[in-house]
């Protein structure tokens, strides 16, 4: 037995003879062992060339598609000191439902009648504004006559100025007249005395042209007179205009200094107005917020502010309350090394929080409890997690998904990439190898036109 000799036993003695002999040699464990190890090797090798789905896992949480559909809390715009609730958490409330009063706490709006004065106070600045119109209409007119009086005061003075200068003409051309009938007097008085002297003519002949010389002497200088008489009208008429025009000028600077002084006033009056308007607006909508109402249909969560006469300020958080109306969503959180792999309008597989599911990542088809959805949005910026967040939505609509899914449970994603052999991923998984770097086929065929 220990094959310490070179003679064997079986040579001398028929072990087969033997009960135990019998059950060991007449049985062939071994060939069944080889068919078993064959038939298992040939199972192994086919399913190494079985299709393997490569995915990425991750987790996140139900929220809803949009915005506007997910928890909010309602805040108050002003301080405030909570004067009754009319509600009670769990309610449903619709659009423009009044859920608590509140109260001021700021001395500035105690006055219950705060709006009404002010209205009185704008009523009253409207009717001084008013006035301050009516003076400005009645000093424009003014001006107007002023202006009127002042063109034809001075037109006035323009005519006498000409009359001067048309008298200052006449009186020259009479001046120049006299002078020549001095000149004849004057030559007709030396003839005459030529031939009185030569005893042609009497004594009384020169005293007569000499006569008529001084009258002419004399009327040429009460001409002169005339004429300077003339020149001084014109001098004066020049003064008329000057003074007109000065005196003009000083009741229309007058006039014009108190229309400017109306007009400021009415500017400043009216800008007092549009402030006390502006005030009352304020006013009459600080009176609608003291009414906290519904800015949607919904759900009362919670009542973050409680009691009575509680007080709080502008902006902080009172309810919080659920949109009645959403739409589901997950967001998953993808690593920044498995992001390249993921693409808007990728199908992904999601398993809920609460609902059993049998999950074969690489073998979708053969996964249960599980829902399909599709990605609709990647996150451009990391988050505080130092993950990318994912938004997806359902995409079968023969499989939708459960109806009792609450906003903020739990929930595991898978993202389908691309089929390879069960042996490959073995071999990548082995080797810590990503996933193929793939690019779905709908960017292909948009790159393959662009080009």
């Amino acid at each position: 037995m220990l094959n310490i000799s070179n003679n064997t036993i079986s040579d001398q003695v028929n072990l087969s003879t033997f009960k135990s002999g019998e059950r060991v040699f007449k049985k062939a464990h071994h060939k069944l062992f080889k068919k078993f190890l064959l038939f298992f090797l040939l199972i192994v090798i086919i399913t190494m060339f079985l299709p393997w789905t490569q995915n990425v896992t991750s987790t996140g949480n139900v929220t809803t598609l949009k915005p506007n559909q997910r928890p909010q809390t309602i805040q108050s715009q002003i301080p405030g000191r909570i004067e009754e609730w009319f509600i009670k958490e769990g309610d449903f409330v619709k659009k423009g439902d009044t859920i608590l009063r509140i109260s001021e706490i700021k001395s500035n709006y105690f006055d219950t009648k705060l709006a009404e004065r002010t209205a009185n106070q704008i009523d009253s600045k409207s009717l001084s504004e008013k006035s301050y119109g009516n003076k400005i209409n009645a000093l424009k007119r003014q001006i107007f006559a002023i202006r009127n009086e002042q063109s034809l005061k001075s037109q006035q003075a323009k005519n006498k100025l000409q009359q001067a200068y048309l008298k200052v003409k006449s009186d020259s051309i009479d001046l120049e007249t006299i002078i020549i009938k001095k000149d004849i007097a004057k030559i007709q008085y030396d003839r005459t005395y030529t031939l009185q002297q030569e005893g042609l003519k009497a004594v009384k002949h020169v005293e007569e042209k000499k006569a008529k010389l001084q009258e002419f002497s004399a009327k040429v200088i009460s001409q002169r007179n005339k004429l300077l008489t003339s020149e001084n009208n014109i001098i004066n008429a020049k003064l008329t205009i000057s003074s007109i025009k000065a005196s003009y000028i000083d009741k229309l600077s007058k006039a014009q200094s108190t229309l400017h002084s109306a007009e400021s006033g009415a500017y400043e009056t009216a800008i007092q107005v549009s402030k006390l308007e502006t005030s009352l607006a304020n006013y009459n909508k600080r009176n609608s917020l003291l009414y906290i109402t519904a800015p949607q249909d919904g759900y009362i969560n919670k009542a973050i502010k409680s009691g009575i006469g509680e007080t709080f300020k502008e902006g902080e958080q009172l309810i919080n309350i659920m949109p009645a109306v959403y739409d589901l969503a997950v967001e998953m959180f993808i690593r920044p090394i498995d992001l390249p792999l993921i693409h808007v309008n990728e199908k992904v597989r999601v398993q809920f929080d609460g609902w059993p599911a049998i999950i074969f990542s690489g073998w979708p088809n053969m996964s249960t409890g599980t829902y399909e959805a599709k990605i609709i949005a990647i996150e451009n910026f990391i988050s505080n997690n130092g993950k990318y967040r994912v938004l997806i939505t359902p995409n079968n609509v023969s499989q939708p998904w459960p109806e009792a899914i609450r906003v903020g449970s739990g929930a595991k994603t898978i993202a389908l990439l691309e089929n390879v052999p069960i042996w490959y991923e073995l071999w990548r998984q082995i080797n810590s190898f990503p996933p193929n770097f793939y690019q779905p086929k709908t960017k292909e065929t948009k790159s393959k036109k662009k080009k």
